[in-house]
């Protein structure tokens, strides 16, 4: 950090949570290399026919409904905080910070995919297994400092960003 400033150097540090969702044109999004390692292109998946079910990871975690909390932001809203980086770094020159980029709010994998389901009027068929190692309950952003510092919040709620990831979903369908 100081090294930074003592150098005339300007810098930010983005650290963002789950980025979901795709350009609302519904012609740019996420095409994962190999099966998807993240909750949300497996989801759409499902719900388009190309898997038959998804694997929820623990039901016993300490949560509303026993399944991992998590912070989903939209692509487009992770877009626009990193322009609102680059303004601020030419606002501070030899500056340096680290700021969340989430919405804030913590969802459930079970909400995704309820939300899902409400938003887009698609079932989803998933079982519940064991845990896997090494997830943590819950994760989501402070996001104090976006607000404060780069006067930037998301602006796109759980059911916007499910939305259009299934849009994208549909374009890719309608490809093969």
């Amino acid at each position: 950090r100081d090294s930074a400033s003592a150098y005339g150097l300007s810098a930010i540090s983005l650290r963002y949570f789950n980025p979901i969702g795709a350009h609302e044109s519904g012609l740019i999004g996420e095409l994962p290399l190999g099966p998807p390692q993240n909750l949300v292109p497996i989801v759409t998946q499902v719900g388009i026919g190309k898997r038959e079910q998804l694997s929820v990871f623990g039901s016993d975690y300490p949560t509303p409904d026993g399944t991992c909390v998590r912070d989903y932001i939209h692509v487009s809203d992770l877009a626009e905080a990193h322009l609102r980086a680059l303004e601020w770094l030419v606002e501070n020159p030899k500056e340096y910070t680290e700021i969340n980029i989430g919405t804030g709010t913590g969802s459930t994998v079970l909400d995704v995919i309820e939300t899902f389901k409400s938003s887009v009027g698609v079932d989803v068929k998933y079982n519940l297994v064991e845990r896997r190692a090494g997830d943590v309950t819950a994760a989501w952003a402070d996001t104090t400092k976006s607000k404060e510092i780069l006067k930037w919040e998301a602006k796109r709620d759980l059911s916007e960003s499910l939305m259009s990831a299934w849009k994208w979903e549909q374009y890719l369908g309608n490809k093969e």
